[in-house]
């Protein structure tokens, strides 16, 4: 039974990979990145909570900076905590290549966003969808933008324990601009997690972000914390 259990597994990583892949196959000029995630939650209460964010994202594999986000937030749960609303804040120092030469020139980017995100489960599979609306204040510019998120997270249980640690992480989010040029980019990602503990998990994962013309491929390395 393990045996065949464990080809199921393998069956249902492979045809997420497969349905993917003409997505990926959207790329242009491709370059392969990396980015190492922190996302932390801090329960005050059974209502309110504080979320704090760090996303350290690199050109190559790690050394070449290309963005440093720094997020916060104070939301309150309510619907039984399976909806949360969220007032936040972000600064975002981008290092940009000018005209494909090794010269780079520094933006600075602060941000408040306003999101609303709703959780639910159809059978074992956990859905989460998050609203964003964010007002950007970058350099002398002001920009308006809209997210949407989609992600879903699927156990992998072994029958013969009734449980297990490790689970399939999945998401799409597409980013909308309010001026002209109305579409920014969409996100998708697909990666493998592991929950250490109830307040802890790790996760790595492919994401390829595309753009009109163009699109960057990372490796992503996530930690969750709830304190």
């Amino acid at each position: 039974m393990g045996n065949i259990y464990m080809k199921k597994k393998a069956s249902l990583v492979a045809l997420i990979i497969v349905l993917m892949l003409p997505i990926f196959a959207q790329s242009q000029d491709s370059n392969f990145g990396n980015w190492l995630i922190y996302i932390g939650n801090k329960k005050l209460n059974q209502k309110w909570n504080i979320h704090n964010e760090v996303q350290y994202r690199n050109y190559n594999a790690i050394g070449d900076l290309e963005q440093l986000l720094l997020r916060t937030g104070l939301g309150y749960s309510f619907n039984e905590n399976k909806n949360n609303i969220l007032l936040g804040y972000g600064y975002i120092l981008s290092e940009n290549y000018v005209d494909n030469a090794d010269e780079k020139v520094s933006v600075n980017e602060h941000r408040i966003f306003q999101q609303f995100t709703s959780k639910q489960n159809i059978g074992l599979v956990k859905l989460n969808h998050r609203y964003r609306f964010e007002q950007r204040f970058v350099e002398n510019d002001f920009k308006m933008r809209f997210r949407y998120f989609l992600g879903l997270n699927i156990p992998l249980i072994n029958k013969e324990k009734d449980k297990n640690n490790y689970y399939l992480s999945a998401y799409n989010e597409i980013f909308l601009n309010s001026k002209s040029s109305i579409f920014d980019r969409n996100r998708v990602y697909a990666g493998l997690g592991y929950n250490i503990n109830k307040n802890l998990k790790v996760e790595a994962g492919y994401m390829n972000q595309f753009f009109e013309t163009n699109s960057r491929d990372q490796f992503n390395i996530i930690t969750f914390f709830t304190f």
